[in-house]
């Protein structure tokens, strides 16, 4: 079966193409997530429009930044994935790539923008390893706040 991404009217590779930041990333399906692809579980391959690894694209521009990793289209609308460590002491640095992720998006990539689920989140954070983040402090709390609470894998139906 053929996937969306190698038929025309792809809005997802088209908003990539229009953000310069990240315009030569686009790869089809999942494989901008490379040994990650297994983080993403999709109900139906054929509704994939492709995925992009911003943190790749954008990191000479933005060296010194805490920068996002992924984004995934899925049935028209795009997701965006940060695989991080699920540690008590690494989610101020997550919260801080989120924040970098909506300013990007907000000022560099509205093409992007404009993809994101209009009615549940876009934002997830995939453990990449045991989820570590101590519920009694802190930061725990601001995870929640945030709608970020590190998961095992994104499903996507």
């Amino acid at each position: 079966m053929q996937n969306k991404t190698n038929q025309p009217g792809n809005k997802f590779k088209s908003a990539v193409i229009a953000t310069p930041d990240v315009a030569n990333c686009y790869k089809s399906g999942l494989a901008a997530l490379g040994i990650y692809r297994d983080r993403v579980i999709v109900g139906d391959t054929r509704l994939i429009d492709g995925s992009i690894d911003i943190d790749e694209g954008v990191k000479k521009k933005y060296a010194d930044a805490n920068r996002w990793d992924y984004a995934v289209s899925y049935n028209s609308e795009v997701y965006f994935v940060e695989v991080h460590s699920a540690q008590t002491s690494q989610v101020s640095k997550v919260l801080k790539k989120l924040q970098w992720l909506k300013d990007w998006l907000n000022e560099h990539a509205p093409e992007i923008n404009k993809l994101r689920p209009k009615n549940k989140p876009a934002f997830y954070w995939i453990q990449s390893n045991n989820f570590q983040i101590q519920t009694h402090l802190p930061q725990y709390r601001k995870v929640l706040l945030a709608g970020l609470k590190p998961i095992p894998k994104l499903i996507l139906n």
